[in-house]
């Protein structure tokens, strides 16, 4: 699975997604292991901490979504080894932050889809 670059701009203008050829093999794979990264309960839990928290400590995070430490840090671990997250340290802490807005994004759709999907269901059993 790819690294992320760092430090690049918001999902920097690309043609849509209509406009783009077939995904390759290679490349749907490459996806897939991002999605399977984010297909995480805790990680997205974590992810939305550091929405909420801004530039947190590991500690923080930990009290935060309420787990130890070490669990959080070997999550953690996971999104800065592919490039979702940026640590910086500050002293004996390390702070983690999302490199890239459009994970924010993704989630925000994600959750969006969700509640539509939930909504529908009432509606149906109704």
């Amino acid at each position: 699975m790819a690294k992320l670059p760092t430090h690049r701009p918001a999902c920097p203008a690309k043609a849509p997604l209509a406009e783009r050829p077939l995904l390759g093999m290679a490349l749907a794979s490459e996806l897939a292991g991002v999605f399977e990264v984010l297909a995480s309960d805790t990680r997205l839990r974590l992810l939305h901490a550091l929405v909420l928290l801004g530039d947190p400590c590991m500690s923080e995070l930990a009290e935060t979504v309420d787990m130890k430490p070490q669990a959080v840090s070997n999550q953690l671990r996971r999104l800065v080894d592919l490039g979702i997250l940026a640590t910086r340290r500050h002293g004996t802490h390390v702070h983690y932050s999302i490199v890239d807005p459009c994970v924010v994004r993704l989630m925000h759709h994600g959750l969006c889809l969700n509640e539509e999907a939930r909504a529908q269901a009432q509606v149906n059993a109704s």
